[in-house]
């Protein structure tokens, strides 16, 4: 099973490919893949009839299955099961997917756009739904249940330039998402009270988990009910479905007649064995079923498009299925499946008998068409055939099926009025007065699609195809019409398929007769209320202008539809209400809400819970944690007093330096390594981006503000010691970190534990942490760099001399900063310098001589350094983020000794470059044990004795580091080129603006005064 979904998933991906090259013929390759999917399922029709379906999985006799191991630690598994259920509804998914792909082949012509992902769409939706079906367990369940829903949002906005598509579209989608997700909680607490997500083993369990958990189980049952009553189209979410009818016609005729609305109605079928005795099962299934099915039959009187009348009819129908498929009894069990499968036949069929009648004459208003009776006589049988079948009249599925259904309804009113109760009676009652507007609304549509009519006495003239109706467009809504009738003539095979499902289901008492499926089953009550049906039905439909005048009086007093606008405009309203009130475009107000709730959340925890308070604490091992502490809380209050951004941002990195020293003193020796490294560069991250914003720090009341600044960082510190200081009290495990030592030792061959947990117990979160640095440095380029940022302005051998940052000439500078600047020139001519190019790039007046020594006396040895540290980190303190950070230190003193084009010359390698290399060398790390039968991220010892070097030990993980030390400098290395290259470039570009706008007021105030003096 999960081999045909692969495969059916696998076509859809190349179908725009393959209608790229041979055009609207790839529909009849769908059609062929879809029929062998039919054949397929009918392949297991001997097993499921040998089967027990109420056999539990593994059992002999259970349905086919199978089950794949996915995620064993959450309990998903990729668990298909084949029994009659998934049988019968796998046969009018592939089955009529089959013809509806042969429709579409004639529906689309050659240059209708976007047929290709179209053709795509509708066919992994058929996937999408068998694997629905097919799912045994609950999380495969609801993916292909969400699959469903994003491909029909897809199917339906097909006409994308239509603002109706778009809009029912999204309307669809929300509507159905929202119960997907109610459903998504009834399924997974429906999971939890049962110990497996196995949804034959849920079933299996009903009759104890209701002992057990009565109302934890009625409200998983309710929530999945919204979400079968959403997907549906049942009240109060019955108005997406006639608007989705925006979609072409083989999409009404697949989706929203044979497969997705069915979706729900699976559900409830499969879940009634079990739990159709909880509390709230029969009250809504009852009660919204039979008020759909009359609202839906209503409201299609109503409607003058033909394909409206039948979407509003398919709502109805909705209605019926779900009552009769959640009844919980044997025979109900029976009629509801043969309805189901009765219903995918005549709906289909006339669905795409109106995309045929809409796509040769141009229009659906059953005002304006008119003889189609005398000149498209095939369709006319084709329609009639299935309009007969949805009407309930014989010899036709649809009387047969409806027959057993009203035997099921009735058959339930006489055992509740045993009981004393008239629910059953009423149920009866509404069900046969649908059933006889049904019979109107079907009258309705054949009489409005092929009738001759009149208007004010005149006849109106014929409707005329552009063509002839071909027998490929015709064959498939004939096909599902010619097996309406040999069903209803030879309905043994379809029962003996039914059955087993059926007898999941109590059976009946002794001594009544069990429903069975047939053309005839006598002069019976039930025969006499399908007789009732067809005159009541009859009658509305020739008093149809009188009853839709009566319609057009009676007021809508309750509208679900404009309830769902009213509900998306008040949302709207109320995103930009909050949205005023708390993006504010302050960031001081943004971190001032995000600290109160994280001080106010774990404080209400500990204030209104119960927990064990640490008896002692320790105030501090040794004197130096006090001084350590007192710096620490000294840079805290400067960067809350700070009169200036540079200061704050200093204050902030002394609290940094200050934990990195308790750090040390507390033997983390390689956190306090890089929190170290971390700070440092933070701070010259943090003076790069404070260059282009004001000096001082502006509030409108800074006294008060920084009073609160204070008291809600004291306090957010505070509670955050108290929460911590309480969990650790309250461990009543032993911590992970337990079983570090032997495994660092043991399995990851070192003695660093901090750097063998990074690169080889925990590699995974490693991994995606670099990823996150990689994406995090492309998101700080992106928001600097207008064009590329491996692009540079210009290449290093046309960098002008001496010139960079460059102002003023020499003669606007005094006689002192002259001969400081000679000074400057002369130590830059020195052909010793070969390799720090400031001294021919930037303006003597913007450089250090002292820093360009230092720069070139520590270079190297930092570089060096760093890379002993990526060497020696998995047994000493260091690692590859350590030697990273020390050699992206090295680089931003390169960076501020000598300039952008200095960083150029001492990195040629693009960051992007650079970081791509290092998430390779991961990769290449996590896949090369699977090579050797290892699993990913395995480390593995190579052990050398070279002659002059001795003995060493080379571990996999080491490796590892190498992409981290790289991907670090590449984000140094972009940070740089971000924050101080691109906006040296800037300020510099700026910079010359404003000095020729100066000398050109300058020489015009000049030429001023001159033409002055010569008036004068």
């Amino acid at each position: 099973m999960l081999v045909v979904l692969a495969a059916l998933f696998a076509v859809s991906v190349v179908v725009p490919f393959l209608h790229s090259r041979i055009g609207r013929k790839t529909f009849f390759v769908l059609a062929a893949v879809l029929g062998a999917g039919f054949i397929w399922v009918l392949s297991y029709v001997p097993a499921v009839l040998n089967s027990s379906q109420a056999a539990a999985p593994g059992q002999p006799n259970a349905p086919p299955e199978e089950v794949f191991e996915w995620i064993p630690q959450l309990g998903a598994e990729l668990a298909f099961r084949m029994d009659a259920l998934s049988l019968a509804l796998s046969l009018l998914i592939t089955g009529v997917g089959a013809l509806v792909m042969l429709y579409c082949a004639r529906y689309f012509g050659h240059k209708d756009r976007n047929v290709g992902p179209f053709a795509a769409e509708l066919f992994a939706f058929a996937a999408a739904m068998l694997g629905l079906v097919l799912s045994d367990d609950l999380v495969m369940l609801f993916i292909f249940w969400e699959l469903t829903t994003i491909l029909s949002f897809l199917l339906i906005g097909y006409s994308a330039h239509r603002i109706f598509a778009r809009r029912s579209a999204i309307q669809a989608l929300i509507v159905t998402t929202f119960g997907g997700l109610a459903m998504l909680v009834g399924l997974l607490w429906m999971g939890e009270l049962a110990g497996s997500y196995r949804l034959s083993e849920i079933l299996d369990a009903a009759p104890e988990l209701m002992s057990i958990h009565p109302t934890a189980v009625d409200i998983a049952v309710l929530l999945i009910l919204v979400g079968a009553l959403s997907k549906s189209a049942l009240v109060p979410f019955h108005f997406w479905l006639p608007a989705a009818m925006a979609a072409p016609t083989p999409v009404s005729a697949y989706l929203h007649a044979a497969a997705m609305v069915k979706a729900g109605v699976y559900l409830v079928a499969r879940f009634a064995p079990g739990y159709w005795e909880t509390t709230y099962w029969l009250p809504i299934v009852l009660g919204f079923g039979l008020l759909t099915m009359l609202v839906g039959a209503y409201r299609a009187l109503r409607q003058t498009d033909i394909k409206l009348v039948l979407a509003y009819g398919t709502v109805s129908q909705l209605g019926f299925l779900i009552m009769v498929n959640g009844l919980g009894t044997q025979d109900a069990a029976l009629a509801g499946l043969a309805m189901l499968l009765a219903h995918g036949l005549f709906k289909a069929s006339l669905f795409m008998v109106v995309g045929i009648i809409d796509h040769e004459s141009g229009t659906r208003d059953l005002r304006v068409l008119s003889g189609l009776v005398r000149h498209q006589k095939p369709l006319f049988w084709v329609a009639l055939i299935s309009t007969a079948s949805m009407a309930g009249l014989p010899p036709l599925f649809g009387f047969v099926a409806k027959e057993v259904v009203l035997e099921s309804f009735y058959a339930y009113a006489e055992v509740t009025g045993a009981e004393g109760s008239v629910l059953g009676w009423t149920v009866l009652v509404g069900v046969v007065l649908a059933s006889a507007l049904t019979v109107a609304y079907s009258a309705r549509f054949l009489w409005g699609a092929f009738a001759t009519k009149t208007y004010e006495g005149q006849r109106l003239a014929d409707t005329t195809f552009h063509g002839r109706v071909s027998a490929t467009f015709l064959a498939a809504p004939a096909v599902l019409a010619l097996l309406t009738v040999v069903l209803a003539l030879y309905p043994a095979g379809l029962q003996a398929l039914i059955e087993p499902f059926a007898g999941r289901f109590e059976p009946a008492e002794p001594g009544t007769d069990s429903t069975y499926l047939a053309l005839w089953h006598g002069l019976t009550p039930v025969l006499g209320l399908s007789v009732l049906t067809w005159l009541l039905g009859l009658g509305t439909f020739l008093l149809r202008v009188r009853v839709s005048a009566v319609q057009a009086r009676v007021p809508a007093l309750v509208d679900s539809e404009r309830g769902y606008r009213n509900t998306v405009r008040f949302v709207d309203w109320f995103a930009v209400w909050l949205t005023a009130r708390t993006q504010r475009g302050s960031l001081g107000y943004y971190l001032f809400i995000i600290l109160a709730v994280a001080t106010v959340v774990p404080l209400s925890v500990v204030l209104f819970t119960e927990h064990t308070v640490p008896e002692s604490v320790i105030a501090y091992e040794q004197p130096l944690q006090v001084v350590l502490g007192a710096v620490v809380i000294a840079g805290g209050l400067g960067a809350i007093w700070a009169p200036k951004r540079f200061m704050a941002v200093l204050m902030v990195s002394l609290c940094g330096w200050g934990i990195a020293g308790l750090f040390a003193l507390q033997g983390s020796p390689d956190l306090a390594l890089t929190l170290l490294l971390v700070e440092s560069i933070i701070l010259v991250v943090f003076v790069l981006a404070l260059r282009t914003l004001p000096a001082g720090i502006w509030t409108q009341n800074p006294a008060k503000f920084k009073f609160g600044r204070a008291l809600l960082g004291v306090a957010f510190g505070v509670v955050a010691m108290i929460a911590v200081a309480i969990s650790m009290d309250s461990r009543t495990a032993d911590p992970v970190s337990v079983e570090y030592p032997w495994m660092s030792y043991d399995v990851g061959h070192g003695a660093n534990i901090v750097n063998v947990t990074l690169v080889d117990i925990r590699v995974w979160d490693t991994f995606g942490e670099i990823t996150v640095l990689a994406a995090a440095a492309t998101g700080v380029a992106s928001l600097i760099f207008v064009k590329r940022r491996d692009v540079q302005r210009r290449e290093l051998h046309e960098v002008p001399t001496g010139s960079v940052g460059r102002i003023m000439p020499d003669s606007a500078l005094t006689s002192r900063q002259v001969r400081e600047i000679q000074v400057a020139r002369s130590f830059a001519t020195v052909a010793r310098e070969a390799w720090l190019v400031a001294g021919r790039t930037l303006a003597p007046e913007h450089r250090s001589i002292i820093f360009e020594v230092v720069t070139r006396l520590m270079f190297h040895a930092i570089i060096l350094l760093s890379v002993y540290l990526l060497l020696a980190g998995h047994n000493s303190p260091g690692g590859g983020f350590a030697g990273g950070l020390l050699a992206g230190l090295a680089l931003v003193l390169r960076y501020l000794a000598g300039g952008r084009y200095e960083l150029e010359a001492a990195v040629r390698f693009s960051a992007g470059a650079l970081m791509g290399w290092g998430l390779a060398v991961a990769c290449f790390t996590g896949v090369l044990p699977l090579f050797a039968g290892g699993q990913a991220f395995q480390s593995f010892i190579v052990d050398l004795d070279l002659p002059v070097l001795g003995e060493h030990h080379l571990v996999s993980s080491v490796l590892f580091d190498v992409g981290v030390y790289l991907v670090v400098i590449g984000l140094i290395l972009d940070i740089l080129r971000s924050l101080g290259s691109e906006i040296d470039v800037r300020s510099e570009e700026e910079n010359r603006r404003r000095s020729i706008s100066a000398s050109r007021t300058q020489g015009h105030d000049v030429h001023s005064q001159t033409t002055l003096g010569v008036a004068r």
